[in-house]
């Protein structure tokens, strides 16, 4: 229905070779472009851009940041029965030493941009350190950000004055301004995910149940006890480990693995309360491999142990 993007998609297809780019500097000259202003940090207008003469689906590995913009979207984004109109620009985030590649020729869409900045340029603020709670950085692809036209306008006006700080004169100042400017897009980003969670609350409560019905027959369907993951689940689900703890804390407050606690203490409590297994017998039905770590999960949970909880029922 839609793809990310333009130009960088995470990579998720065949074995081709893999061009690694260390510098802004080298990504300039592989799109065509004269030298960056700053060798740290960079705005690509890809309408100005020469990526045709990329390869196509050229599998790149970049050591910097990369905020990809595709603007002019055409169709409505479908969950159910309902559209929404969030679709006016669509953003995507890749951290450093992620592998992507170049979009099909006839993808492409001269419309958007690309911000790209060298993690050597935020290392001595403090958002060289909390850049890596933006768990954004670390959503798939099709987890984009999807932008109303007010948002998209926000976006602009804070990379524009990037854009503008990167044209001036440097001075003892430009890179200060550079990276509050920085901070500033990622938290406006962090709160509109947190809106699109939001504005599309069926799709997210769709999520949530195929979630629990999945967490729930995790506990008949494996012949040998194992402990369910977040990764196994996220992946029966079809999002990154990331997107699925930050909608299911939108919708209940809870994240991820709180979520599985809940559920394995909630049947340690069935187990309890209904048979005769030992604690070490429960624990490893559940699927643990040391009972003290059941133990410990459940009194956490209970501010009781498990033994303690049976004996409310003799």
């Amino acid at each position: 229905m839609y793809g990310p993007p333009r130009s960088f998609f995470v990579m998720n297809h065949i074995d081709r070779k893999i061009l690694n780019i260390d510098t802004i500097k080298e990504i300039h000259s592989l799109m065509g472009l004269p030298g960056p202003l700053n060798p740290l940090i960079t705005i690509i207008n890809h309408s100005q851009t020469k990526e045709t003469y990329l390869p196509v689906q050229q599998k790149l590995l970049m050591n910097f940041y990369n905020i990809t913009i595709k603007k002019s979207f055409k169709g409505k984004l479908k969950y159910g029965k309902n559209h929404y109109d969030f679709d006016e620009g669509i953003m995507s985030f890749v951290a450093p030493k992620q592998i992507i590649y170049i979009d099909d020729i006839e993808e492409r869409n001269t419309e958007g941009w690309s911000l790209l900045f060298n993690p050597d340029l935020i290392r001595k603020y403090p958002l060289g350190k909390t850049i890596k709670h933006y768990g954004f950085f670390s959503y798939a692809v099709n987890e984009a950000l999807h932008l109303s036209s007010l948002e998209e306008k926000t976006i602009e006006n804070i990379v524009q004055n990037i854009q503008n700080e990167i044209n001036s004169r440097l001075d003892n100042f430009s890179q200060d301004v550079i990276v509050s400017n920085l901070e500033l897009l990622l938290n406006y980003c962090n709160r509109f995910y947190n809106r699109q969670f939001i504005s599309r609350k069926m799709a997210s409560n769709d999520l949530l149940i195929r979630f629990e019905k999945i967490l729930e027959d995790h506990f008949y369907i494996n012949a040998v006890p194992k402990l369910p993951t977040v990764q196994n689940i996220a992946s029966s689900l079809n999002v990154s480990p990331p997107y699925l703890s930050d909608m299911l804390r939108s919708v209940t407050g809870q994240n991820s693995q709180q979520h599985i606690h809940n559920k394995i203490v909630e049947k340690a409590k069935e187990i309890l309360a209904t048979t005769d297994l030992s604690v070490s017998e429960i624990a490893y039905s559940l699927g643990f491999e040391y009972s003290q770590s059941f133990s410990k999960l459940f009194k956490n949970k209970m501010n009781i142990s498990p033994g303690e909880y049976r004996n409310q029922f003799n």
